[in-house]
């Protein structure tokens, strides 16, 4: 068995900051928790606030224009905003498999806009030995879309049980047996990134039912329960005020369809249980093959809490969105919607659950994902690593922050690996990360500042301060020591650190290809309305 670490990376798609039980929420995920307790949690990592934008900056260590995916899966044919991975940047899986890496996914991919023929930005192309998962941003979980093994689209089984949440587990179970069995001196780098929790609401009735009931005292009490667990445990400082109920929801007294409302969260909550339990069948493979130990296993989510509403039947944009079948695979018609006449998690049912759940997921903080608050940003990440982090360190909290890019760094880092200068003929763009070793062990993290930007939604944090905006609102300051949840704006109070921060966001966004938000919109909407 090799020195170096094996490393497995396991990426979730739309989960709020604190649905995790380690985390303080209502959802059982033993199997992550175990990894929390036997590991450390950071409390203040960051993704980027989207799901396309956050892979492309994990997978290549740049910030997401820089990686070509400054917005979402559109060629705006501008630089930062072409909706494929850059040629001037090298995955995770390219580094590592140049180092001597075996290199694995399984699941979700959602970094170019090529879909069928053009495949130069698929996994096979961009570093993986083996692939097996989808190309494109969401699905239904019973009949899996772009569904591809390699190089090669299949279809998901058209009859009988399944859930793409247990398909992509097991593939790398599969993938973890088979490589103890044929690379045993080789370490391996594998990627599992899954579509759940992300909508539409899909999950198998038994686990749903294990949910019945947990939900029913309503996003009120449920938001003020986590935050008190959350404080108990360490995660949010006592001082630190829960955010105001979305004021665009009622008191939960008020809501006329209590029971639809809890079933949604029920349902949601099922499609995390049902990702926790693949996790643990991977942990088991470890296990079984003596690989857990010297496994460095990292686990975070692409953004906060999705408010999307569905209100309208997503197959009428059939045509646009190949994740929407319009049928289920035995020929019913798929309803789309939220409203109290679809109760979801059938295969025949397309919804989400909206805004007043999200802001129950991301307890304590502020907005969601598209937005760089809190609550948008802010991820859950667990880091389990038995052979490389001191026992004495087990089960610890990390306060350090950090973003997407540094974790590359910190793969390359363990590794012994090198950040890649040249590919294919390209200059490779510098990585833009920082290894995050020296917090494993409770040191400072080696990142000064930290910059966001989608959707004009903008962001800089350094130390303690952090300056953002939601476009198209002014710079909002907040002191993230005495006030992490964003209740108290004091940027009239400290004019000179707004011109100071806002100055280094300018001079960020200029380098790294971020464009005005109205200047992108424009070329967007122009484009949609040609029917490009």
């Amino acid at each position: 068995m090799s020195d170096r670490p094996n490393i497995l990376l396991i990426l979730n798609d739309d989960m709020g900051f604190s649905d995790l039980g380690c985390y303080g929420g209502e959802v059982q995920t033993p199997n992550l928790d175990r990894l929390a307790y036997h590991g450390l949690r950071f409390t203040q990592f960051y993704n980027t606030a989207r799901c396309c934008p956050s892979r492309a900056s994990l997978l290549t260590g740049l910030h997401p224009h820089q990686a070509g995916v400054g917005h979402m899966m559109d060629d705006l044919d501008i630089d930062g905003y072409v909706g494929d991975l850059s040629p001037n940047t090298a995955t995770i899986a390219e580094a590592l498999g140049a180092a001597g890496y075996a290199t694995y996914m399984s699941g979700k991919w959602h970094v170019t806009l090529h879909l069928d023929e053009k495949k130069h930005n698929w996994p096979r192309q961009r570093g993986f030995d083996r692939y097996y998962g989808i190309i494109t941003g969401a699905s239904s979980y019973y009949d899996a879309a772009t569904l591809t093994d390699g190089n090669d689209r299949i279809e998901s089984p058209r009859t009988g049980e399944y859930n793409i949440t247990d398909d992509f587990s097991d593939r790398m179970v599969g993938f973890i047996e088979d490589h103890a069995r044929e690379n045993t001196d080789q370490p391996f780098f594998g990627y599992l990134a899954y579509t759940a929790p992300h909508w539409p609401l899909h999950a198998p009735d038994e686990d749903i039912a294990r949910y019945h009931g947990r939900f029913d005292a309503g996003w009120d009490m449920l938001r003020a329960q986590r935050l008190e667990r959350m404080v108990q445990m360490g995660i949010i400082d006592p001082s630190w005020r829960l955010t105001p109920r979305d004021a665009s929801q009622p008191p939960w007294a008020d809501e006329p369809h209590k029971a639809w409302q809890a079933r949604r969260m029920e349902v949601y909550a099922a499609q995390i249980d049902r990702m926790d339990q693949g996790i643990g069948r991977v942990i088991d493979a470890l296990q079984r093959t003596g690989q857990l130990d010297n496994t460095l296993i990292v686990f975070l989510a692409d953004n906060g809490g999705c408010a999307e509403e569905i209100e309208v039947p997503r197959q009428q944009y059939g045509g646009e969105h190949p994740w929407q079948p319009a049928l289920t695979r035995d020929g019913r018609p798929v309803k789309g919607g939220n409203t109290p006449i679809i109760w979801p998690g059938g295969e025949d049912t397309y919804c989400s659950y909206g805004v007043p759940w999200a802001n129950l997921s991301n307890t304590p903080f502020r907005e969601y994902k598209h937005w760089v608050h809190e609550g948008g940003i802010g991820t859950p990440l667990i880091v389990h690593w038995s052979a490389g982090i001191d026992a004495a360190h087990s089960g610890r909290l990390r306060h350090q922050t950090g973003q997407l890019p540094d974790i590359m760094a910190t793969f390359l880092d363990v590794a012994g690996a090198d950040y890649p200068t040249q590919r294919d003929g390209n200059a490779v763009q510098p990585c833009e990360g920082f290894s995050m070793q020296p917090t494993f062990d409770g040191g400072e993290p080696l990142r000064d500042v930290l910059y966001f930007e989608h959707e004009g939604n903008k962001c800089v944090r350094r130390g303690k301060w952090k300056l953002e905006t939601k476009h198209p609102g002014d710079w909002e300051l907040y002191d993230m020591d005495a006030d992490r949840t964003e209740l108290n704006d004091l940027s009239a109070e400290h004019p000179e650190i707004v011109a100071e921060l806002s100055a280094l966001y300018d001079t960020w966004a200029a380098r790294c290809n971020v464009r005005p938000w109205l200047e992108v919109w424009d070329i967007y909407i122009g484009r949609f309305e040609q029917g490009d």
